[in-house]
Order: structure tokens, then sequence, then C-alpha cells
């Protein structure tokens, strides 16, 4: 075992402890960026010029109408930034854009004394426009071969001799939707100027340095002058990886120009229109199985809508080819994958980035492909699940492929699964109006960064004179409990209690450089990057507890080492080693480690309306040894949760019609897109840690845990599918819309008993 996963005997990772804002969030007081926003004098408030159209050239723009308006102070149009006039990393992302590229795109932003006054500011403001023709589907953006960004290639094997080594082969296509963040907290930043010129940010923003970087370009000033702090997120899930960067610069434009703080903080409706979601995707599919049911050969594209720029497009597109497997076995695989440039938000990362979507294609293939097959679903894909000793299609080993087998077999023994599959079938047989359907999926997830340069992290650790400790880490606290897990972290390595150790909010000058929080490696990377830091701190006290005696105290211990004048604070690292990844070739090894989980879902459907309820879910999720149990089991019940969302409940509709609303978002706000909530809770939801699932060199032996456990949702949409099933005669496949909404099921339902 590695000196990083090795864990102490009298840890504190491991214990069960609440999440360390968790009385903050239920009782009001934990502090968010527009709290500090309203706290802070002298305030203008911000207001986006929307265009209302989906694609346009911008003729006129006149602010001058808008300085009629009591209140405003100041209009933000291009030709005030005196740096680049872009927020993306990719430059094709125009702060103040010349052409319209998607509807209520900011043309121009204005500030004003109240919010108020810049809302009625902004409506003043004149702008001509010229409409131009819009791609608005991923369908229409294939027919006119509208794509952006690299369009790569996966393979391995030899598909055609694949297809001729199997004895059935079936083809097939697949649209599946994207979804809405939907966190709590939308886009907000706030900008100060010092009397010297810097600009501090407070961001919600899981990528403070990248948000500091495109900052800096965008008022034409060095990194240094430009001080990003995130002091917690109100939820990010992807969508504050790259989104917050053009809301900070133009906050910081608009103090940098008046002087004064400068808040941003977005409505539901702006939030939902203006920023981005997750990748939906088409793809299209050819499978081949022996006679056996086990895989030959699979060759698809998959094209995700990638909206009006490349955001993220590339490397989710890329996660989304590496998780086309899944968790099965196919010697033969040919995968190609291409960005639709659509009259879209920018669509960007989203829990999971691209593995969902990836994933989500074979399962649909395995869940369509075995009533034909004659092989009950659930074991189909139990007989094709990986082995020890197989490789991926781009050439990464799965190890400890045993920990997917041994899951699979504990949720088959504790959910009582082949009895219960009798029940099932003898009620169904017995009401012909409603039925219910029993399924289980796996989940294989490869955890890191697919950009290998962004697997590393810093750390600041502090003792001060009276034995406290605080922390500084490149993380981003979005709720997910990264915090919580640094703290035990830090109170295990320097063996202290936890509450002599704080953590402050996350800053770009404290620690430079950092990867976003995302990637489901935050606490792996910052984790081994505080432990670092607290292992340089205890290997130079060890001469002073040479010197004092192993009955000397910590605060003694400390005392001594500052009169002695040693150095009681460290910057500790961390690169994520043993990563290879060739994005032309798509092979190499891309992952520290997979993370494994299986799910049993059982659900009734209403044969009348569609409608369905989700009866009972059975989880056992592989975390390695867990630093924080409390913390990874709600991650698990919220991902799943989010997963259903997705699956089975949230719709985002664009107006596709010629008419003037063409391009618009229908689905803008609770009221016409669906969440889950309390009454999608499983009625029965038992989730269970994998034991003895010790990962080696990862900080104590524990496994990510953030977006992984989003995909046993599969297991619902399964579980679906085969109740739909039950309505029709046996050995019919099932068209399962995605997401299946009671509609959906519905129709699948009628497609059946034709």
């Amino acid at each position: 075992m590695s000196r990083l996963s090795d864990r102490p005997v009298t840890a504190l990772v491991g214990e069960t402890r609440p999440h360390e804002s968790a009385s903050l969030h239920v009782t009001g007081r934990a502090l968010y960026t527009d709290d500090i926003a309203l706290r802070t004098p002298y305030l203008l408030h911000a207001h986006p010029v929307n265009a209302p159209h989906a694609h346009a050239t911008i003729t006129r723009l006149d602010p001058k109408p808008a300085y009629d308006v009591p209140g405003v102070v100041r209009v933000l149009t291009a030709e005030d930034v005196p740096g680049v006039n872009d927020s993306g990393t990719k430059h094709d992302e125009p702060l103040f854009p010349t052409e319209v590229m998607f509807r209520d795109q900011a043309v121009a932003w204005v500030l004003g004394e109240s919010l108020e006054a810049a809302r009625v500011g902004a409506a003043a403001v004149e702008v001509d426009y010229e409409p131009l023709p819009s791609i608005v589907t991923v369908v229409e953006a294939i027919e006119q071969e509208s794509f952006q960004g690299v369009q790569p290639r996966m393979e391995r094997g030899d598909v055609t001799t694949g297809f001729a080594d199997s004895t059935h082969v079936f083809e097939g296509e697949i649209d599946f939707a994207g979804q809405e963040h939907f966190y709590l907290e939308t886009h907000a930043s706030l900008a100060i100027v010092d009397d010297d010129g810097q600009v501090f940010i407070q961001s919600s923003t899981q990528h403070p340095t990248e948000t500091q970087e495109i900052v800096a370009h965008v008022l034409g000033l060095a990194s240094h002058q430009v001080t990003v702090q995130c002091v917690r997120m109100g939820g990010g899930f992807g969508g504050k990886e790259m989104q917050p960067h053009g809301f900070a610069a133009v906050a910081a434009l608009g103090a940098r120009l008046t002087g004064r703080p400068v808040r941003i903080r977005l409505t539901r409706q702006q939030d939902m229109t203006m920023s981005g979601k997750r990748h939906g995707f088409h793809a299209s599919w050819k499978v081949g199985f022996d006679d056996d049911g086990r895989l030959q050969a699979l060759e698809a594209t998959l094209t995700s809508d990638g909206g009006w720029s490349l955001d993220l497009s590339e490397p989710v597109m890329s996660r989304a080819l590496c998780h086309v497997d899944n968790a099965y076995w196919i010697p033969h695989v040919r995968v190609d994958g291409r960005v639709a440039k659509t009259h879209k938000t920018s669509q960007t990362a989203f829990r999971g980035f691209g593995g969902p979507q990836g994933m989500l294609v074979i399962e649909d293939i395995l869940g369509r492909c075995a009533p034909v097959l004659g092989i009950d679903a659930t074991e189909l894909r139990r007989r094709n699940l990986y082995e020890e000793g197989h490789v991926t299609p781009y050439g990464q080993p799965v190890r400890h492929a045993e920990r997917l087998v041994r899951a699979w077999d504990q949720v088959v023994a504790t959910s009582d699964f082949a009895q219960r599959r009798e029940e099932i079938a003898r009620a169904n047989a017995e009401n012909p109006h409603s039925k219910r359907g029993l399924a289980m999926t796996p989940v294989k997830f490869g955890i890191s960064f697919n950009y290998t340069s962004f697997n590393q992290a810093g750390a600041l650790v502090h003792v001060y004179k009276d034995g406290s400790v605080l922390i500084n880490h490149g993380g981003t606290e979005m709720g997910q409990g990264l915090h919580t897990k640094m703290l035990q972290v830090a109170a295990t390595a320097l063996g202290l209690p936890i509450e002599r150790v704080r953590l402050a909010p996350t800053r770009t000058d404290k620690v430079p450089n950092t990867s976003a929080t995302a990637a489901s490696s935050g606490a792996d990377l910052n984790g081994a990057a505080v432990k670092d830091a607290c292992d340089q701190i205890l290997a130079r006290l060890e001469p002073v507890r040479d010197r004092l005696g192993p009955t000397a105290t910590w605060e003694e211990m400390v005392t001594d080492a500052y009169f002695h004048r040693i150095q009681l604070w460290a910057a500790g690292f961390y690169k994520t080693e043993g990563l290879s990844w060739d994005a032309q070739s798509m092979q190499g090894e891309p992952f520290k480690y997979f993370a494994y989980g299986v799910a049993a879902a059982e659900v009734s459907v209403d044969g009348f309306t569609g409608a369905y309820e989700v009866e009972r879910v059975d989880i056992v999720h592989d975390v390695g040894d867990s630093l924080s149990p409390l913390v990874d089991i709600g991650q698990i019940e919220g991902g799943f949760v989010q997963g259903v969302g997705w699956l089975t409940l949230e719709d985002l509709r664009w107006d596709v019609s010629d008419g003037p609303g063409r391009g618009r978002l229908a689905t803008q706000a609770a009221s016409t897109y669906k969440l889950p909530s309390l009454s999608e809770m499983p009625r029965d939801l038992r989730v269970t840690l994998l034991d003895r699932a010790t990962e080696d060199g990862a900080v104590y032996g524990s496994k990510a845990v953030g977006e992984p456990p989003l995909m046993l949702a599969f297991s619902v949409r399964e579980a679906l599918r085969d109740a739909v099933a039950a309505f029709g005669p046996s050995g019919v496949s099932v068209d399962l819309a995605s997401p299946a909404t009671p509609e959906a099921v519905y129709w699948a339902i009628e497609g059946v008993r034709a």
C-alpha cells in the first residue's frame, strides 16, 4: 500500500460526520456571493440587454436613451473593453457580440444604482438587428453539416470482422435531451477595484483560476492584478466550470470603469436562457452479438449539441466516447464523435461530463436488443460485464473488475432480485392495466480529468503559534462536502481534533494555478495536496518531538518550534501519476482508476396514463475506503436522483417553429421544467458502500463519488422499459424515448400493444 493511501488506526477520515456548513445551510446563515454583494456599500447593479433573435447581425446599438433613465450610471459595450473582447478559452465567445448566436444573448450591459434602474435602462437601449437563418436542433445541424471542433474516432479491433462473426446484428438511433443544472444559487459575481487598480472578484465559480485568467485578458491586465475568491456555491454540477467567466468579466469591467463595486446576479429565467446546459446527443449505432448474447462489435456515431461555441464540448465528447462501453467488454469497436454547432446557449459541463451520454447509448442498445435475442436484459448485462484482464477500447486495463462483479452479486443477493422477479411476473399477469418492472444496471466510470495537465492541485496549510491550523486548497465547495473531507484529511494527517482545523475560502492569491473542481477529482487532488503540506510540517516537527519527548502536546511542540525558528506553514502539491492520453489516436490511460456501482430499481406504471412510481432502489457503490461516509452516501443519493431527473422528467424544449419565437427556450422556469422532488424519490432507497475496496495510490484509500452515482439511474429507465414490455407480447423490443416522461412511457406502451 502506498504512503498516500495508508490510513492510521486513529483516523478522523472514515468517521460519519455532518457537512461542515450544514447548520449554516439550514439556518440561512451561510453567506453566498450575492449575500456579500448586498452588504457592500456604493454598489452598482448590472442588467443585460438581451437579443430577441436566435441568429442575427447587430446593425445599430445606441446606448444613449438608457442614460435618460434615472439611476443609470453606465452602459457597457464592446467599445469599453480594454483587452480582448472574449470570455471563452477557445476565443470563440465574444463578450459583446456583433453577431447574435442565440436568443437572449447579452449584447450590452447596463449599470444602475438599483437593479430596477438597470432593468429599465436595458429596455431603453436601442438595438437594430438583421435576422439570419438559424439551426436549432441537432438533426438540423447534421442535415446542414454544421459542426465545430475536432471529430475524434475511438477504434479497437476490426468491426467488419466483428460483424461477420456476429450471428445477430441490429441497427438503430437514439435522440436524448440535455439537462438544466438548476442549481439553487444562480450565476453571481461581485467585482471591487482598490486604489491601485487591483481587481477583487467574488464569484460563484468552480474554476477560480480560469475566471481570473478570463477577467485579466478582458481587462488587459496580468493575472497577478486579479484575485478571485469563491466562498461557496449553492450548487454547481458543472454549470459553473466555464460559464461564470463572462459574468465576472462584465462585473470587473464595470468596476474598473466606474470605480464602484458592481454586482451581477441572474434571475432564474435569465440563468436558464443565458447559460449552457448538459449536451443533448443524437446517436446512430450498429451492434453485433454471438449466439450466447455476447457483444462482438459496436459501430456508432455520436453527435452532441454544442450550441453556439465550443466551451467544453470537445472534452465532453471525448469522455462520451471513452464511456460508450460502460461496464461491458466489446472486442471490436469503432465510434465517431462530432459536435454540432447550433444557435442555442453554449452547452457545457454537467455532472458526468459526457460519460452519462456515452453510457446511455450502450444501455439503450442492450435494453432494446435483449427481447429480440430472447435473453433477459439483466442476464444479458451480467453476461457481458468486464472481467479481470480486459482492456477498454482506448487501451486502459480494467483494474479491479472483480469489484464490479462483487457489487453486482451483492445487489442480486440483498435485493432478493430473483424472488421479486417472480412476484412481479405474477402480479403483471393478474393486472392488465398496471405493470411493474425491475432492472439492474452497472456503472464503470473513469476518474481523472481527460486533459492530463489538469490533474494537479495545491494547498497551503498554516499552523499558528497557539496550535490552531488554517487550510487553503484549490478546490471549491458547492455543497458536495469537499471542505468537510479536507478538514478530516488535515486532522488525520496532523493527528489533531477536527475542531483545531479551519478552512478558508478558495482564493487565487493563496493557491494559484488551480484546476476546476470537477471530474469528481476534488477530494483526490486537493486531499493529496493537503496531506502533502501536513506531512512537510510534521517532518519539520520531528526534531522537536525528539527533543521534548513523546509526552509533549501538540501545542508545546508548536511553541517550541516557533522559538527555534522552524517554519510552521507549508505549500502542498500533488499530481496524479501514471496518466497518459493521446487525443489524436484516442488511446492511452487517461484515468487513475474506475469507480464501480450497481443499482436495481423497481417501478410501477399505469397503463392508462403512463404515470409511474419508483418503488424501490437498491444500490451498492464503490467509494474505496470512504473519507466521510455520510457525505458519500448523500452524494450517491443526490446523484442518483439527479440522474433520474435527466432520464425521466427533465424535458428541455426550444421553439423550433419558423415564427418569431424560433430558438426561444420554452422551458425557462420551474413551472415548465419538471425537476425531481421528494415525490419522485423512491419509496424505498437502500444505499450500501462496497466493502474491501481500498484504492491504493489515492488519499487514504478513498475513491471519487461526485459523478459516478448519477449513472446508477439507468436502472430506473430500464425498469420502465421492463414494465412497458409487460403490456405487450414477449419478444418485443421497446423503443423508449429519453427523457422517459409519463407521456413518452404512454406512447411506448401503445407501441408494444400494437
